[in-house]
């Protein structure tokens, strides 16, 4: 299968006219006809019902040229991805985190490491729910997590980078938005959002409020959905401060509360680059550096 092949299935799909299709491809029909047939025989399934001139997508074909569709929009980023690094850069440094204000740093860290570094590139990966997976799998260089999470990590270098402490998130217009310290005492009576893979210290910190009997709770999936919950009036929730992307939309008051998160990066420890070391430290100053800043 060639990637001509490929566009020209894709774009038989689209406009299910042999004719319309060879001239959007700039070639001849004939051309156009005779790859899609060579196609079909590869796979062994037809991919198109003829009829007259056109084409319509056989189920099969409607499963088959959605995968291709993805495939190849992935392999245009990676033809893209590898011209950008080959005109410029000699090395890559990939760093895995769950969303981007994770580590909210990150772009003055890029900026200021590459400024050092012209010939390294770093590539952030988001990955909400694998990063560590695909860090043991040797998808990721650097990969940004909890220290929980790394107790049974094997050749893993942790890195300390900042502790993150305790908020309660709600609308703006919500009278505890004006609080500058949320109690337990502040919740009873309200809408607990849980669930949603919380880290083991919130989740017991949520169980604490639910035992006490004064709180309601209410399941929320993921962090995304739990904020359009909270905005749609269902809520409020309490969630680690390095999730707060510093966007205004959401009152981030602290939550009485002396855990804290400690938020590491880890690296392989067979990766010896002294780029990969330099680029953690870079991080680690600009945290150490933060004055009044909230995490």
């Amino acid at each position: 299968m060639t990637t001509k092949q490929i566009d020209y299935c894709i774009e038989l799909a689209h406009t299910e006219s042999f004719s319309r299709g060879a001239e959007n491809m700039f070639v001849s029909q004939p051309t156009f006809s005779y790859q899609i047939k060579l196609l079909e025989e590869e796979v062994g399934f037809q991919i198109f019902v003829r009829n007259g001139k056109g084409a319509s997508l056989t189920p099969a074909g409607q499963q088959f040229v959605t995968y291709l569709s993805n495939m190849r929009q992935e392999m245009k980023r990676a033809i893209e991805q590898g011209q950008n690094f080959s005109a410029k850069y000699q090395d890559n440094i990939s760093i895995s985190l769950m969303v981007r204000q994770a580590i909210y740093f990150l772009p003055e860290a890029i900026k200021e490491f590459e400024t050092n570094d012209p010939g390294v590139l770093i590539t952030p990966l988001f990955q909400y729910e694998n990063g560590i997976d695909s860090f043991l799998k040797n998808e990721s260089d650097i990969v940004f997590a909890l220290e929980e999470q790394t107790k049974q990590l094997a050749g893993t270098n942790v890195h300390q980078l900042f502790q993150s402490h305790v908020y309660l998130v709600c609308d703006r217009n919500d009278p505890l938005a004006e609080k500058n310290l949320i109690t337990d005492a502040d919740l009873y009576g309200r809408t607990l959002m849980v669930g949603g893979g919380s880290p083991a210290l919130l989740r017991s910190i949520q169980q604490k409020l639910i035992a006490s009997g004064k709180i309601e709770y209410f399941n929320s999936p993921n962090h995304d959905t739990t904020h359009i919950n909270i905005a749609t009036g269902k809520g409020i929730c309490l969630s680690p401060g390095f999730l707060n992307d510093h966007s205004g939309q959401y009152a981030w008051i602290p939550y009485d509360c002396k855990d804290t998160f400690s938020c590491v990066l880890c690296s392989h420890k067979a990766d010896q680059r002294k780029s990969v070391q330099s680029f953690i430290a870079t991080l680690q100053k600009i945290y150490s550096d933060v004055v009044a800043f909230p995490l």
